[in-house]
């Protein structure tokens, strides 16, 4: 299939074809902050030396970098970065530069007009977690138990969603992955563009029951039903299999930056990976060469946690590259 057709807008086969150390930037992330207002019982934190907020001036040279080599794509998150108090400036900041999609990934609790000036501000896409269908489980996935929460993030979603790009990602372990089907439901009726179900990965990497999904969903919903169709042709949602490329290419065109240090992926970053190195003038080159030498076949976190879009992406690169890299080697 084509790249394109998964529902990423940051996925295409063109990517993969012209791929070099020239190209684009297609995507780069920056954890603003670890601090967060929910405790959810899943998510690992980040590791100590890479916590604490990145100051504002340190921000806009990384962004200022990224943009010089023509960065499409831009992702702030956290923690939770709606507790960095220079968001919205760096949202302008991005705009201002040119990059054509400023993404946020946030719990959605904070007051709409918060979000609402992001949009303002140049924000066209909020990812938002969305862990229960209803208050009671809401408390319980987020490590608080107000209803005010579930009413807010429910509010905001419906909201968002009726003005720009809102996906929500729904991370499910023992204590939820049998409500799957109402959490599905209840993202598709608050009118999302799309739904990202995935296992948390202390939990592996297959979900049973999606089959109860309805067509009428699936066809709404690229992203969710691509993962849907490789579940049920038994392919994991994380892993990487023998006869998939042990070459990860992601580095070259896509970055991610915590602390003073960056990293191969968000998931490397999220699963205590070590960096590849400091931020930089060097940073793309340091990619470069990482991704030209790493075997993820006998890294134990890209073996096993690597997402299904992100091993399509890299077979398709190697396919395309005869396993090497165009003018990256």
């Amino acid at each position: 299939m084509k790249l394109q057709d998964i529902g990423f807008y940051t996925l295409c086969d063109e990517r993969t074809q012209n791929l070099s150390d020239t190209s684009p930037m297609w995507r780069c992330e920056m954890i603003l902050t670890d601090r967060c207002n929910f405790d959810c019982p899943y998510c690992r934190g980040i590791r100590s030396e890479f916590q604490g907020d990145i100051p504002y001036d340190r921000a806009l040279d990384i962004l200022i970098q990224w943009a010089y080599q023509g960065l499409k794509n831009v992702r702030f998150s956290g923690g939770e970065p709606m507790l960095c108090p220079y968001l919205k400036i760096l949202v302008e900041d991005a705009q201002l530069l040119g990059i054509e999609r400023i993404a946020l990934s946030t719990n959605g609790s904070f007051p709409l007009a918060k979000y609402l000036e992001l949009v303002d501000a140049g924000v066209n896409d909020f990812s938002i977690s969305l862990d229960a269908c209803c208050a009671a489980e809401c408390g319980k996935m987020a490590g608080c138990n107000k209803a005010s929460t579930w009413e807010t993030l429910s509010y905001n979603i419906q909201e968002l969603s009726k003005i720009t790009y809102v996906t929500v990602g729904v991370v499910l372990t023992d204590d939820n992955v049998d409500q799957m089907k109402g959490i599905v439901e209840y993202a598709h009726n608050l009118g999302v563009s799309d739904i990202r179900v995935i296992p948390a990965a202390q939990e592996g990497n297959m979900l049973a029951g999606v089959e109860v999904i309805s067509q009428e969903i699936l066809d709404a919903h690229p992203i969710l039903a691509y993962r849907v169709a490789n579940i049920l042709a038994g392919k994991p949602v994380r892993s990487i299999q023998e006869y998939d490329s042990n070459r990860c290419y992601i580095p070259i065109d896509d970055s991610v930056v915590a602390g003073n240090d960056h990293f191969p992926c968000i998931i490397y970053m999220r699963e205590q990976g070590d960096p590849i190195g400091q931020i930089g003038p060097n940073m793309r080159q340091e990619r470069i060469e990482w991704s030209e030498n790493h075997d993820t076949y006998s890294d134990p976190i890209c073996r096993k946690n690597c997402l299904d879009v992100c091993v399509e992406h890299n077979n398709k690169c190697a396919a395309h590259h005869n396993r090497g890299c165009g003018g990256c080697s």
